[in-house]
């Protein structure tokens, strides 16, 4: 099997490649027979692989090294392309929903290749290209931003991640000065980060304006392909959260200052849940990984073969170190079949859960790998975290392999972050709908009004004095906010959905799995209420539905109590 490090890569000719295109939607429009149409259509889609695999593997490569002047090079090329690349994707959605065969074709594919083409067309139209190319390129400065963090702290430069384990240390001081060092990197940078967001909101306004939209809102609902629910719903499950999660979520917080002797609990206390310290996994990374294809093995013969592929191909990056840029992700490589893993691993127990998270998304696209339609790799944002958030909690029985002895306290933090999260993912995606609402507050304006729903959301949070986070600028390392805006209220959704599939494992682990199962295998082929009905799941919007998750969820916690 050909690995990462030799997939070819080469700059796309453009020019070509639009030529190309054009040429197969034009055949596509005269064929005379859903056939015809159905095989030009495989051709439209061979393309589209090959452009997109090329641009994930330059966006891949960049990523591992932002200080790369080639691969930055190729990112910009990108960042201008990606756009011209959208409009030929317009010219085929709309040869595609105007087919005369279109039912036959719907019949075939599925109908929902027809209704996210339809969203798509909605999103674009050539008067937006240059602002475009402009929100790419703003995105690549925030990321290149936070990768050029070396903030020195225990003698040495560190980056972002690399401060998250002292910012866990048993020792009070300790972890205080390693959040006051990344919170010094980001109010020494206040400015470009205001200014970045700022011309981040100007440019998508100006492109939901030209496009016909009263604000940027409907227009991020039609980007993240949501079908079948509004903003409307999406306020509404954000107050079941206040009503319901964040009560629990506040008792969490006194609860982990009781274990900890403390009087209060501080920011810089948050990421500490037990005296002596969190659970961290044992081993080498290399260590780490084996642990993780044995317990991949014994889950399922499925996810055995997945890991098995995804170690031999070096399908993975785990480690932290300089000019690597921050966080992670999974990315799928079409034209290789490849799902990739991005990490920073930095020895917390946050490495396992990016072991299982990201896993679980590289795994739901691997089912799907011999999929043609590249709309349907992946499910819609959504629904799509259901399988990463879900192997984090199918995997929950194996965590002896990383932790030994202290699985348990392991487990009993997961699930406390789990639920921790929901208050958290809320306040994210409240803030996003009030700018996007109010495109015309002021940099400084923004803040207060972060640091104004904190104290809706997470009331239980004392910055005890920190100036530049009493300021609302918390928000700056949240990099969903300025990369994918109205991505993150997916995680919440999702959230509710893995807790009911957690429950049912308890009683009918097979039958919990087999549902998981069927909910990967149908990708992007369904909007998510009905892959929530395939996988006999309740909608997150139903009433109840998060009162219920929540009271399950609490007697969980209670019992296993540390």
């Amino acid at each position: 099997m050909q690995r990462f490090r030799d997939f070819p890569y080469e700059r796309p000719d453009f020019t070509a490649f639009r030529a190309e295109f054009l040429s197969l939607v034009r055949e596509f429009v005269k064929a005379a027979t859903a056939d015809a149409q159905d095989e030009i259509l495989g051709q439209i889609n061979a393309r589209r692989n090959y452009y997109a695999s090329l641009s994930s593997l330059a966006h891949i490569r960049y990523t591992l090294n932002t200080k790369d002047q080639f691969y930055t090079a190729e990112q910009e090329f990108f960042d201008e392309t990606d756009p011209l690349y959208e409009e030929l994707i317009t010219d085929y959605y709309r040869a595609l929903v105007a087919s005369p065969h279109r039912e036959e074709l719907s019949r075939r594919h599925g109908r929902q290749l027809f209704t996210l083409a339809e969203m798509a067309l909605r999103t674009f139209s050539p008067a937006v290209i240059a602002l475009l190319q402009q929100e790419n390129k703003l995105a690549s400065s925030y990321k290149k931003l936070l990768a050029s963090a070396a903030i020195p702290f225990d003698g040495e430069k560190k980056n972002l991640s690399q401060l998250v384990p002292y910012q866990q240390s048993p020792d009070r001081t300790i972890r205080r000065e390693a959040a006051e060092a990344r919170y010094r990197f980001f109010a020494g940078h206040r400015e470009e980060f205001d200014e970045i967001y700022a011309r981040l909101v100007a440019v998508r306004t100006e492109i939901a304006a030209r496009l016909g939209f009263e604000n940027f809102i409907p227009l991020a609902y039609l980007r993240r392909s949501r079908s079948d629910y509004t903003a409307r719903e999406v306020a509404a499950f954000r107050r079941e959260i206040k009503r319901h999660v964040v009560p629990l979520a506040s008792a969490l917080r006194t609860q982990q200052a009781e274990r900890l002797g403390l009087p209060s609990l501080k920011y810089y206390d948050e990421a500490l849940f037990y005296p002596e310290g969190n659970p961290a996994p044992a081993g080498t990374p290399e260590e780490i990984l084996a642990q993780g294809q044995a317990m991949y093995q014994e889950l399922s013969p499925e996810t055995g073969d997945f890991f098995r592929e995804l170690t031999e191909r070096e399908l993975l990056d785990l480690l932290a170190r300089a000019h690597k840029a921050p966080g992670g992700y999974c990315d799928y490589l079409a034209a290789f079949q490849a799902p990739f893993i991005f990490a920073n691993f930095n020895g917390t127990a946050g490495d396992i859960d990016v072991l299982t998270h990201e896993a679980g998304h590289a795994f739901q696209v691997w089912l799907g790998r011999h999929r043609d339609i590249p709309e349907y790799h992946f499910a819609t944002m959504e629904a799509a975290e259901i399988p990463s958030m879900g192997m984090e909690f199918f995997t929950r029985p194996y965590m002896e392999l990383f932790f030994g002895s202290l699985a348990p306290l392991y487990r009993h933090q997961h699930l406390s972050e789990a639920v921790l999260f929901l208050p958290y993912g809320a306040l994210v995606d409240h803030f996003q709908h009030e700018v996007f609402a109010r495109p015309g507050l002021t940099s400084a304006e923004r803040r207060r009004l972060w640091h104004t729903l904190e104290q809706i959301y997470l009331p239980h949070r004392d910055y005890d004095g920190h100036p530049f986070l009493l300021d609302g600028g918390y928000w700056y390392q949240q990099g969903h906010i300025f990369e994918v805006p109205f991505y993150y209220i997916d995680y919440c959704l999702a959230g509710t959905c893995v807790f009911q599939l957690w429950q049912r494992a308890f009683t009918a682990r097979e039958s919990a799995w087999q549902d998981y199962l069927a909910l990967c295998r149908a990708g992007g082929s369904l909007p998510l209420l009905e892959l929530l009905s395939l996988a006999r799941l309740s909608s997150p919007f139903a009433p109840g539905t998060v009162k219920q998750v929540t009271a399950a969820v609490r007697s969980r916690l209670e019992e296993n109590r540390p």
